[in-house]
């Protein structure tokens, strides 16, 4: 029976996305494939990273003893480890919400042929600055719809053109929610709204990653 490396499972708000200040369970898996320069989960991704080895029963045990209907799998890299395909269809059942943090270089196809309850995505788009824009997966952004989200994280003016680059050229105002977060620390929230008002992004949201405000911004399991 297979077993999926979990990093950490724990309940907590959800601290960004749209459903931003509402209780969610986290479920995160070790092992990424990218290395971004602002990543705050380095830990989780380094080879033989500390981990808890739990099948998809297991994992659903938690889930419904958290009592929590939000869902949040995250890592790494969730969309790369080994049949997460069938742990996310146990996870879609009993009417919970599903959402699945990737990373935009991973294929999303086989988690939107989910039928039931088909789970919501929040993909990034990497910036310049993360040093990983190059293994972005663009043919991703045909497959979004209105429950998906696209997240740039940005860490300067460079960083902020480039995604108004994207946003146009792949027309995400209104196909999917779109949000644009400051690397913590890296640039001022007040410059990205600034761009906003200076290219007129209605429908674009400006989003602060809630958990670092309300706990130590390098504390793990919240």
């Amino acid at each position: 029976m297979h077993k999926y490396k979990i990093a950490e499972m724990f309940s907590s708000i959800n601290g960004e996305g749209t459903h931003a200040g509402q209780l969610a369970f986290f479920i995160r898996f070790t092992g990424c494939n990218l290395n971004c320069s602002y990543c705050d989960t380095k830990w989780a991704n380094v080879p033989n990273a500390k981990h808890t080895e739990m099948t998809a029963d297991e994992i659903l045990s938690e889930v419904k003893k958290s009592g929590i209907k939000n869902v949040t799998v995250t890592g790494g890299e969730p969309l790369i480890q080994p049949n997460i395909i069938h742990l996310l269809e146990m996870l879609c059942g009993d009417g919970r919400y599903i959402e699945i943090e990737t990373n935009g270089s991973a294929d999303v196809s086989p988690a939107l042929k989910i039928k039931e309850n088909r789970p919501a995505l929040t993909m990034d788009y990497k910036l310049p600055s993360s040093g990983m824009e190059s293994r972005m997966l663009s043919d991703n952004f045909a497959l979004l719809e209105k429950n998906d989200t696209v997240k740039f994280v940005a860490g300067s003016r460079a960083d902020l053109e480039r995604a108004l680059e994207i946003i146009r050229e792949y027309r995400l105002i209104g196909k999917c929610a779109v949000y644009i977060s400051p690397v913590f620390g890296e640039i001022e929230p007040a410059e990205i709204v600034d761009f906003m008002l200076a290219n007129k992004l209605n429908g674009v949201n400006v989003q602060l990653q809630m958990h670092k405000f309300i706990w130590d911004p390098n504390a793990q399991g919240v």
